[in-house]
């Protein structure tokens, strides 16, 4: 095997010297390699020209100062990155993120994962992340706006529909998409599908904003026909209460299953009757509208409100669906201690190191690059529908999106699937290997570029 490393521990080593301190990257890139290195080893057709560790190098880094003025007239100043990893099957595509948290390394493990996620939905998008440590909560839309209108200014120079389609993530919505694309057209003196997550009225797609949320809610139903088993009468345990949470909630609800948690940064509420139409709409009006903090559910409704994270309630299903590493390894044995049945992650990297191995042997564990694919895919059809000049229907794209998810199922259960007839499937194996494939086999017929 010349020129091809396939010892995890030497990979690792290598990667390590190569990119010092970024924890967060090593952790992503560890949790591949685990899986597509045995892959490698065992497939010739993919030995010998450095194909891993390609694609841990991202084809280029832009790191720039956004400096903006406040509503005071103070002049201040952030920094932004655009992580562009791979485009080797379409143009790079992934979100924006604005807190005060990102970092080069966070950014780094999160376009490291699109590059898989993105290639499982079949869809010709490319990997690639960005962000700023600009936290947009507390900030008028004025500040907003000008921070926005900075970062594009130099942005605009580096994305373009058939290079660099930036999208949403946590901290960036409607809003701030909406002032990032009229600077963007005012720049450029264009209107092009630059970006995704735009408001219906200029370019964007009905349904982006269900999409994760719909979408783990479909990968789970896919998991449990797998097993001959249904969604409809399953309890669940929910994270989060943005997007993502909301919408997992709405969809959990309509395919007959009972949610019964959800949570934000002061803690989490448990309702034992289950969440229902009328109080997810409350619940959306809650943190849709007013920004107001979870405990007012628990006032209004009459059930338990608690500081901390909700894996301690017993369910059948479990949705973290808040933020990364939001779940660590106590807290997995706790959900495998009380019967959960299936784990399918609508965050990006929920469960930390200890807990994906944890309930990667003991439960039927859906890593969120195969199982919240949902949002990118439908990014991908906002894509499709602006090259086009066309809009479709809601049930239109919920017809494709299902059909997506599923076949991100197809997949893992392809490369995930154990030898045994009783194995129980490896998703993240699945998921890793399925979406190692495509891009290889791009990288290889390419050349070495």
């Amino acid at each position: 095997m010349k020129n091809t490393c396939t010892n995890i521990d030497q990979f690792m080593a290598g990667l390590r010297k190569r990119n010092p301190g970024q924890e967060e990257f090593h952790e992503a890139v560890q949790e591949v390699a685990s899986d597509v290195l045995p892959f490698i080893a065992n497939h010739k057709d993919y030995q010998g020209e450095c194909l891993l560790e390609r694609l841990t190098e991202p084809d280029r880094i832009i790191s720039f100062r956004v400096s903006w003025v406040d509503d005071e007239g103070n002049v201040r100043a952030n920094r932004a990155w655009r992580v562009q990893f791979c485009n080797a099957i379409g143009p790079y595509k992934g979100g924006m993120r604005f807190h005060e948290t990102v970092t080069e390394s966070v950014l780094k493990f999160l376009g490291f994962e699109q590059i898989f996620k993105n290639s499982l939905t079949g869809l010709p998008m490319g990997g690639a992340k960005g962000g700023s440590n600009f936290n947009p909560k507390g900030k008028s839309d004025g500040e907003v706006m000008r921070f926005c209108q900075s970062l594009m200014t130099e942005l605009h120079r580096y994305i373009g529909p058939d290079k660099d389609v930036p999208a949403g993530d946590i901290g960036v919505g409607a809003r701030e998409i909406g002032y990032m694309f009229g600077q963007y057209c005012r720049l450029t003196h264009t209107f092009t599908g630059a970006m995704t997550g735009k408001g219906i009225a200029f370019g964007g797609s009905v349904g982006r904003k269900e999409a994760t949320g719909y979408g783990v809610v479909y990968f789970m139903r896919e998991i449990l026909h797998a097993v001959d088993d249904g969604i409809k009468g399953k309890t669940a345990v929910v994270s989060g209460s943005g997007n993502v949470a909301l919408y997992c909630i709405e969809k959990l609800v309509q395919l007959g299953a009972k949610p019964l948690t959800v949570s934000d940064s002061s803690g989490f509420i448990h309702d034992p009757d289950g969440i229902d139409e009328e109080k997810l709409a409350f619940l959306k009006d809650l943190k849709e509208v007013r920004r107001g903090r979870i405990e007012e559910y628990a006032e209004k409704f009459g059930c338990t409100f608690k500081e901390g994270r909700p894996w301690g309630v017993k369910a059948d299903l479990a949705f973290p669906c808040a933020t990364q590493n939001e779940l660590n390894g106590d807290e997995a044995k706790t959900l495998i201690d009380n019967g959960v049945i299936a784990l399918a992650e609508g965050a990006n990297m929920p469960c930390e190191s200890e807990a994906q191995q944890l309930l990667r042997k003991h439960v039927l564990y859906a890593p969120g690059k195969a199982s919240n694919a949902g949002g990118v895919a439908v990014s991908g059809l906002e894509q499709s529908q602006n090259s086009q000049r066309i809009s479709w229907s809601l049930e239109e794209v919920d017809k494709r999106l299902q059909g997506i998810m599923k076949d991100i199922h197809g997949k893992c259960i392809k490369h995930g699937k154990g030898k045994g007839a009783d194995d129980k499937t490896d998703y993240v194996r699945g998921a890793n290997i399925g979406g190692f494939i495509k891009v290889a086999d791009a990288l290889q017929e390419c050349g070495v570029v």
